[in-house]
């Protein structure tokens, strides 16, 4: 994922919205979100080159999301897919703390990442960059690919209108996709600057990209309800538009609370 917008215990009706656009390379192969034959507990979309995936939930409630932290100093040796520690976290099915304190010790073999991890009582966050876990406590929170909560232009827009929707008791799935669609590029001066050039830093700067070869692959919405239903709804889109390829829409009960 590169945005990650999430209103985490803030709403009468539901313990998680979450909403993410997904922005990878155009010719890099994907499958659409469903549950895994190897793995029939996982919903989640796979990276068909590396395996894993950017964002997925298990029927027991646990969910996760990765997005990259951009920094074009950052160099590795043939680092592992930071696609499997989602992946992994879906399987584990451990305390979303636990898990983070175990994985942290060899996070330095990846790329810049952002990891969430959670349940639908109890969230963490940890970033290779920063190297501080943090047990998340009630709140809205923005990600995307810098550390949490720094106010991109992006993330600031995306984390005000999901406050507007919940303060105006607008929740729907479409009032949700409608936040993911904006493709409007943030003026100069508020550019962030991540040491790649700024036109190209313009190009990417909104919630939804569009260029010729890199852009939003889908945008997916995650509601968690104070019954523990949970509803998982992507769309895919051709390349380099707003023009949806594909829907994958699936709602289930979670089996045990945690």
């Amino acid at each position: 994922m590169c945005l990650i917008t999430f209103a985490y215990q803030q709403h009468p009706d539901y313990k998680l919205i979450l909403v993410a656009n997904r922005d990878e390379a155009y010719n890099r192969p994907t499958r659409g979100a469903d549950f895994w034959p190897e793995h029939p507990n996982i919903l989640a979309g796979k990276d068909l080159k590396a395996g894993g995936t950017w964002m997925g939930i298990n029927q027991s409630g646990h969910f996760a999301a990765i997005t990259n932290y951009r920094d074009p100093q950052i160099s590795k040796t043939n680092p592992p897919s930071r696609g499997q520690l989602v992946l992994n976290y879906l399987t584990d099915n451990t305390d979303p703390i636990t898990y983070l304190q175990n994985k942290a010790p060899e996070t330095d073999r990846y790329m810049g990442f952002n990891l969430l991890v959670g349940t639908p009582h109890k969230m963490g966050y940890y970033s290779n960059q920063q190297q501080n876990i943090r047990n998340l406590g009630p709140g809205l929170y923005g990600l995307s690919n810098h550390l949490l909560d720094t106010p991109w232009p992006k993330t600031k827009q995306s984390k005000e209108q999901l406050e507007m929707l919940i303060e105006q008791d607008k929740i729907s799935e479409e009032s949700l996709f409608k936040l993911l669609s904006d493709d409007t590029e943030a003026p100069e001066d508020q550019l962030p600057d991540t040491g790649i050039p700024k036109e190209v830093e313009k190009k990417i700067s909104p919630v939804f990209i569009k260029t010729d070869e890199y852009g939003t692959r889908c945008s997916t919405v995650l509601l968690i309800d104070q019954d523990n239903k949970v509803s998982f709804s992507e769309r895919r889109f051709k390349a380099g538009t707003l023009e949806i390829a594909e829907k994958n829409s699936f709602e289930f009960s979670l089996r045990e609370s945690n």
